[in-house]
């Protein structure tokens, strides 16, 4: 497990790598050791992910059509977004052996577990306006709809990085990742009776 600092120093990196500073790679620990601690990034993002989470299952639970207790769609909701976040991953290193792109994996993995906890707390101020005041839910959705754009374009920035190989490569990848990631989020709704989340 990373210690504070290096959480810190890791968070800073994907953060530097996100509005376009190379040396943000430099933060970064692409060591075995590093490649596994970057799954620590989960953990450093759980408490703006529970906030999410728990609006998220109030609004479910209220639903003519909710099954199971708030709990259970709340544990639900967390075993989605987990495997959102893992899934992606998981697929990508099925196919990289076979690109021109496989000595970027852990590079790739390690930016966007880190990235992936940066933007987790930057989205945070949408679903917690969500929760705080209810009646403002108009403007929480075209805050996470402005939040969720900037997102995408921070993120392609750190996956432009860590793959190194030009805008282009950056891209594939990059979609690649996202559309795996919404696919997998629509799926396990569907699984596990939380279609209306979508």
């Amino acid at each position: 497990m990373p210690s504070f600092e290096q959480v810190q120093q890791y968070l800073t990196g994907a953060a530097r790598m996100m509005l376009g500073k190379a040396d943000g790679l430099r933060m970064l620990d692409f060591s075995a050791d590093g490649f596994w601690n970057s799954f620590f990034a989960m953990v450093v993002a759980l408490p703006a992910l529970m906030i999410g989470w728990v609006g998220l299952a109030n609004d479910l639970e209220q639903m003519p059509d909710a099954i199971g207790s708030r709990f259970s769609i709340l544990l639900r909701i967390a075993a989605i977004d987990f495997a959102s976040w893992t899934g992606p991953l998981v697929l990508l290193a099925l196919v990289i052996t076979r690109t021109p792109i496989a000595d970027r994996f852990a590079r790739i993995v390690v930016a966007g577990n880190w990235g992936s906890a940066v933007i987790v707390w930057f989205m945070l101020p949408a679903p917690l306006l969500r929760l705080v005041y209810p009646a403002a839910e108009s403007a929480a959705s075209l805050l996470s709809l402005v939040l969720f754009a900037v997102s995408l374009l921070l993120t392609w920035r750190l996956t432009n990085l860590a793959v190194g190989k030009g805008p282009a490569i950056a891209t594939a990848v990059f979609v690649g990742m996202f559309v795996s990631s919404i696919a997998i989020l629509i799926l396990l709704q569907s699984a596990l009776g939380l279609a209306s989340a979508a």
